[in-house]
C-alpha cells in the first residue's frame, strides 16, 4: 500500500475544500486533497449551482421564442421553438467539463496533489483511500473535513427511476410531460419553474402552507403570482405519498391534501427536493472523535472540531448550506494553519433563490424584527426604475427593502425580489459587511439606468425624502 505524510489533507473537491486546497498551495502548505465525490467542483459546480443555472438560462431563452411566436413580444415575433434537451444537457455538461479542467489546472498551479478515491478515516489523522490503482495511506499534521451534503430521500419515495433527485433533473434527456415537485423551496422551485418554461406540466406539492417558508411572504408573493398565471399547479399544506404506474402511461403520486383529502397526481417524473443534509456517512467520521451538533460537525468561530487540527468547512457544519460560505471558510482555515490570526464571522452571508422573480435576502429580514420600533423599513418598487422597465422588470411585484437602526441609521437587513435581482447581493452584502449607513447608501452616485437605482432609492426613502416615488 502506498504511503504519504502530508502537512494538509483536505476530504471533499467541493467549493470549500478545493478553495481551501488553493489557499494551501498559496501559502506553501504541502496539501493533499482527496476527491471521492462529484468531481472538482463537487456538487455546486457538478450537480448544483452551475448546471442548473445553465438550463435555467436555456429555459429563458427558450420562454422568450415562445412567447415572440404566441402574439410576439415587444414588437417581435417568432417561428414556434422545438427544444432538443439532450443537446442543452451536453451544452451544460461542456460549461462543467470547462470549469473542471480550470479548478484542475488552479490545483496543479498551487501544487496541491489531487488524489481521485474515497477516503476512510482509521482516525482523526489517517485515512486510506481506494483509488483505481489500489488503496492510499495518508497521514497528515491537519485535516480539513469538505464532504459537503447530498439530497435527502423520503422513504416512501426512494429516489431510482422516475423518482429524482435534482441531480438526475439536471441530466433529463427530454422534458417531461407531466412533472411534479415535492417540496417547495428554493431548489424545487427553480427547477420547476425552468421546466415550465420548457413546455413542461408541473405541480409543486409543499408541506408549509406557503412556498419558500423560509422568506417572508412579501418576498415570495411575486413568485407565487408567476407560478399561478403560468399554470403551475399548488398544492400548499399537502403530504406526498407512494408513487406508482398509471393504466395510461407515466405513474401516480398519491398526495393528502390540506383538508385530509385524498389525491392522485400523473407524473411522467416525480422531482424530490426536500431538502439536503450534511455527508457524514461511509468514510470514517465516527472513527475521528469528533463532537456533533446535532447532524452537523461542531466547529467554532475559527472553524476548529473537537478534535486539535481537525477542521470543517462547508455544508458538513450546518446552515446556511451555501457554497460561497464554504468557500469563504475554507480561506479562513487555511490561513490559519499557515499562522494566521483569523476567525469566520461574517456580518452577513446573503441568500438568493433563481426563482422567477429572484429573491435575495441578506442580514436581518421583517420577521426578525417584527414588534420592534427601533427599526426603520422601507420599500422602493421598480416599477417606478426605469431600467426595470425597459427589461421587462418592473411589472412582477418587485422590490428593494432596506431595513435599518432608527437611533444610528446602521443598514441591518436588505432583501429585494424581482427579475435579474440577484446582480445586487454582492452590493446588499458587502455594504452590511462594511457597516454602512443609510447615508452611505444615500451618498453614493448610483449608475443610471440600473436596477442598482432601486437600493438608492430604498435608502432614500428610508431617510424620508426618496425621489421617484
Amino acid at each position: 500500500m502506498q504511503q504519504i505524510k502530508t502537512k494538509v489533507l483536505i476530504i471533499g473537491a467541493g467549493t470549500g475544500g478545493y478553495v481551501a486546497g488553493i489557499r494551501c498551495g498559496q501559502l506553501g502548505l504541502e496539501t493533499v486533497l482527496v476527491d471521492g465525490g462529484d468531481g472538482l467542483g463537487g456538487t455546486c459546480l457538478n450537480v448544483g449551482c452551475i448546471p442548473s443555472k445553465a438550463i435555467i438560462h436555456a429555459a429563458g431563452k427558450f420562454e422568450t421564442v415562445a412567447k415572440a411566436a404566441s402574439g410576439g413580444t415587444l414588437g417581435i415575433t417568432a417561428a414556434a421553438p422545438a427544444i432538443d434537451l439532450k443537446q442543452t444537457v451536453e451544452w451544460k455538461d461542456g460549461i462543467v467539463r470547462k470549469l473542471n479542467n480550470g479548478v484542475a489546472a488552479l490545483l496543479k498551479k498551487a501544487k496541491v496533489k489531487v488524489i481521485k478515491g474515497w477516503a476512510n478515516f482509521e482516525d482523526a489523522k489517517t485515512c486510506v483511500v481506494t483509488t483505481d490503482d489500489g488503496e492510499v495511506k495518508i497521514t497528515a499534521e491537519h485535516v480539513i473535513l469538505a464532504t459537503g451534503s447530498e439530497p435527502v430521500e423520503l422513504p416512501f419515495l426512494p429516489f431510482g427511476g422516475d423518482v429524482i433527485s435534482s441531480t438526475e433533473a439536471l441530466s433529463l434527456p427530454e422534458v417531461p410531460k407531466k412533472l411534479v415537485v415535492v417540496g417547495g423551496g428554493y431548489i424545487g422551485l427553480e427547477l420547476g419553474i425552468a421546466f415550465r418554461k420548457l413546455g413542461a406540466e408541473v405541480a409543486i406539492v409543499e408541506m408549509a402552507d406557503r412556498l419558500l417558508p423560509l422568506y417572508d411572504k412579501a418576498l415570495t408573493d411575486p413568485v407565487a403570482k408567476w407560478l399561478t398565471t403560468h399554470g403551475v399547479e399548488l398544492h400548499l399544506g399537502a403530504r406526498a405519498g407512494g408513487f406508482g404506474p398509471s393504466e395510461q402511461g407515466g405513474g401516480k403520486l398519491n398526495v393528502t391534501t390540506r383538508d385530509g383529502a385524498p389525491l392522485q397526481l400523473d407524473a411522467d417524473k416525480v422531482l424530490v427536493t426536500v431538502g439536503r443534509k450534511p455527508r457524514t456517512q461511509g468514510w470514517g467520521l465516527e472513527n475521528m472523535g469528533v463532537a456533533m451538533a446535532g447532524p452537523f460537525v461542531k466547529i467554532d468561530q475559527r472553524c476548529a472540531t473537537s478534535m486539535k487540527n481537525v477542521w470543517a468547512v462547508g455544508d458538513l457544519t450546518g446552515e446556511p448550506m451555501l457554497a460561497h460560505k464554504g468557500s469563504a471558510q475554507g480561506e479562513v482555515v487555511a490561513e490559519i494553519i499557515a499562522g494566521h490570526d483569523r476567525i469566520f464571522d461574517p456580518v452577513t452571508i446573503a441568500a438568493v433563490c433563481f426563482t422567477e422573480p429572484e429573491i435575495v435576502s441578506a442580514g436581518v429580514g421583517p420577521q426578525d424584527v417584527e414588534g420592534r420600533d427601533d427599526v426603520i423599513q422601507a420599500v422602493f418598487p421598480f416599477a417606478a426604475i426605469g431600467r426595470a422597465l425597459a427589461i421587462e422588470a418592473g411589472e412582477d411585484g418587485g422590490f428593494v427593502r432596506v431595513i435599518a437602526s432608527k437611533a444610528d441609521h446602521r443598514i441591518l437587513g436588505i432583501q429585494a425580489v424581482g427579475q435579474h435581482v440577484s446582480e445586487l447581493s454582492n452590493s446588499f452584502a458587502q455594504m452590511l459587511e462594511m457597516g454602512a449607513v443609510l447615508e452611505d447608501v444615500a451618498g453614493v452616485i448610483h449608475v443610471h439606468p440600473t436596477l442598482g437605482e432601486a437600493f438608492h432609492e430604498a435608502s432614500l426613502r428610508a431617510l424620508g425624502h426618496a425621489i421617484h416615488i
